[in-house]
């Protein structure tokens, strides 16, 4: 099950009988995840609005926010991607397709804030104060630390950037959340596991930083969360990996219904990771 939610005025209008199909990727770094929605026979107020909104020609800086959720029937909704449309083109007539481009946070770049902390400032102090005025809530998993006469003035968006320059750290938005965690270390609470049993498809690609599989959706995959991977055909890639790098392709009418994730190997002193939630995924 698939289904789109886009701000349409001042409401959230939800799309799930239409064809629709999402690809798009997010990262655990200040880029910004970005997504491309594809929605069938939209009716004509509606795109026409999008379309009118969305054009480089229209001043209204109002939000376009796009929500994207997918699942099975037998549990439910999970939100995969949450952004702000950016463009929208329609195709040819009969069936007239709208594709939608998206990116994270677009409208903070809009919002101009500044922040001066005294001589010294602790970084989840910092997190706080950047968190609150992006309106997000702050998943702070980072070692705390000091950073000295900390201030940033310019678009709201670029504070993730400013955080991540303290070094050490990986400073990401997932969903409302504004994610600060230490560098190549998995956040807590979501280990999925990635094999033959829960979905994987083909063999494990080896990259420039670690491993790419593609999986069934369905395992619960966490931008900035770990994976074990297990490949009896290629077992040199067997092992632990941090998720750096989430891509997805959903569709309601055609095959694909995937997660992308692209990992780097965990450090071998790490401790093997354990996750009853992981565990259930995989039963």
């Amino acid at each position: 099950i698939l289904r789109v939610s886009v701000q349409i005025r001042d409401t959230l209008k939800v799309f799930d009988g239409l064809y629709l199909k999402a690809k798009g990727t997010k990262y655990a770094n200040p880029l910004q995840d970005e997504c491309e929605i594809q929605i069938g026979n939209l009716s004509k107020s509606d795109r026409d609005y999008l379309i009118t909104e969305t054009s480089p020609f229209n001043d209204n800086e109002a939000r376009k926010l796009i929500i994207v959720e997918a699942g099975r029937l037998s549990t439910g909704y999970t939100e995969v991607y949450r952004g702000d449309i950016t463009e929208c083109k329609p195709s040819q007539p009969a069936d007239i397709m709208l594709t939608m481009k998206a990116k994270t946070a677009q409208y903070l770049k809009g919002k101009a804030v500044a922040h001066t902390q005294p001589a010294t400032a602790s970084l989840g102090t910092i997190a706080k104060q950047a968190a609150d005025s992006m309106g997000l809530t702050l998943q702070m998993e980072a070692k705390d630390k000091q950073i000295g006469s900390y201030s940033f003035s310019g678009a709201a968006e670029k504070q993730i950037k400013a955080l991540q320059d303290s070094g050490g750290v990986s400073v990401y938005i997932d969903g409302n959340t504004l994610v600060v965690k230490d560098y190549n270390v998995p956040m807590t609470g979501v280990l999925a596991f990635v094999n033959a049993d829960t979905g994987m498809i083909g063999i494990p690609e080896i990259n420039e930083q670690g491993v790419k599989c593609t999986v069934l959706f369905g395992t619960r995959m966490t931008i900035g969360g770990a994976m074990d991977v297990t490949s009896q055909i290629y077992p040199t890639v067997n092992g632990q990996y941090c998720i750096y790098k989430l891509g997805f392709d959903l569709s309601n009418r055609d095959v694909p219904f995937y997660w992308m994730p692209e990992g780097k190997r965990l450090d071998g002193k790490t401790p093997r990771l354990n996750s009853t939630t992981a565990q259930d995924d995989a039963a």
